[in-house]
């Protein structure tokens, strides 16, 4: 977890908008590239909104929580009873035997096994049980002292519907808290996932485009960039800071994405603390930190698709554009100039499927692609100067 949060002061004034709202209109997506902060972003909001009054609750969501309908909603149980737990869902009260009869009262807490029974107790669908226990939790607790409840999930790319098993999770989410919104439940959802996100849930329900406020993050911009640098350090007092030099081209090097920041300053702090212990640090060893970095983020990325995918791949990383959108035509035309055995636009649109699967290709819900790997082309270019011999870049 990076010790300093850059550049996101826009976004965190927007939650704080709609922190505000008592009937939920909206709820967020954080989303975008890895790397960019998203879940460093998400930890950052919590306390905002714990502050603001909100309960919060959630987790990373696995694939196999999102596996089923069921799963799914054991998951949301689970993480609500977390913080129900400590509040008395009933008082009884008891009297000893004997001739004293000393009255006792028994508190029960609303914990897990209290939800999990009100939701198998209720009758219908997974969904109907959802909504009811749901709007169970909300009865009991003390309404006059939060301003409402955040899920707030992690990963959320990981969720999928299964038309083929006849599984709707993904569905049944969006269904429950739309309903539950719809009755005046202050239950907001905090997603948080890569730019696939977002087009997942207009496919499983259209209504998604007006349930929820879409944040896209993209990389730092220069200014941003050098506090994220320069500001922990400072923060810490460290004798050992960046120079100006070494500034400049870890903000060149990183491309202004936030988890390449701290990878590239936490290498070049490791490399400099056993040469000098203070003053300032004016020589980054660019080829060293390069070789780290690909061997470490980008190597294990590279190994999922297949070489011919890969050659479509290195085609990809011949556009001018292909860090940001790119078309099956323009890839079709580059193919033409760059292979003896061009890809056909039917075969490109069956492998990016399968990039996209693979989490190295997404697509946009206007039909065109971007590379979901920050700084991928880069690797990509170093890959190809390697098997032809080329310097190390």
């Amino acid at each position: 977890m990076p010790p300093y949060l850059a550049g996101r002061t826009a976004e965190q004034d927007e939650v704080r908008r709609l922190l505000r709202q008592r009937t939920i209109m909206e709820n967020v997506i954080l989303t975008g590239l890895r790397g960019v902060g998203k879940t460093v972003l998400l930890e950052a909001i919590k306390p905002n909104a714990l502050s603001a009054g909100w309960l919060w609750v959630g987790t990373d969501l696995s694939e196999s929580a999102s596996l089923t309908e069921e799963r799914l909603a054991t998951r949301i149980i689970a993480d609500i009873s977390l913080v129900t737990s400590s509040i008395v869902s009933r008082e009884t009260r008891q009297y000893d035997l004997g001739f004293t009869s000393a009255e006792r009262v028994v508190r029960q807490p609303l914990n897990y096994d209290i939800l999990e029974n009100h939701f198998r107790q209720t009758p219908g669908l997974i969904a109907d049980k959802l909504k009811a226990t749901l709007e169970f939790v909300w009865t009991v607790l003390p309404q006059k002292d939060i301003a409402g409840v955040i899920f707030a999930y992690d990963e959320a790319q990981n969720l999928a519907d299964h038309a083929e098993k006849n599984e709707y999770p993904l569905s049944l989410l969006l269904e429950v808290f739309q309903s539950i919104q719809r009755k005046g439940l202050p239950f907001m959802l905090v997603l948080t996932g890569l730019p696939t996100l977002f087009p997942k849930l207009v496919e499983a329900r259209t209504y998604s485009e007006r349930m929820f406020h879409v944040m896209f993050l993209k990389q730092l911009d220069d200014k941003a960039s050098r506090e994220a640098i320069v500001t922990p350090i400072d923060k810490a007092n460290c004798p050992l800071k960046f120079g100006p030099v070494a500034v400049d081209r870890i903000v060149a090097l990183s491309g202004g994405y936030p988890f390449f920041i701290q990878f590239i300053c936490k290498k070049l702090y490791d490399i400099s603390i056993g040469k000098i212990q203070s003053g300032e640090i004016d020589f980054v060893p660019e080829s060293d930190i390069i070789r780290k970095l690909d061997s470490d983020f980008f190597q294990g990325r590279w190994a999922r698709p297949t070489d011919r995918q890969r050659e479509l791949l290195q085609v990809i990383a011949t556009l001018p554009n292909c860090d940001s959108e790119f078309t099956v035509q323009e890839a079709v035309l580059a193919s033409k100039e760059a292979l003896s055995k061009p890809f056909t636009a039917s075969h490109i649109n069956q492998m990016l499927g399968s990039l996209a699967d693979a989490g190295l290709i997404y697509k946009n819900r206007f039909g065109k692609y971007s590379l979901a790997v920050p700084l991928l082309s880069g690797f990509i270019h170093r890959q190809m100067a390697a098997e032809h011999n080329l310097p190390y870049r």
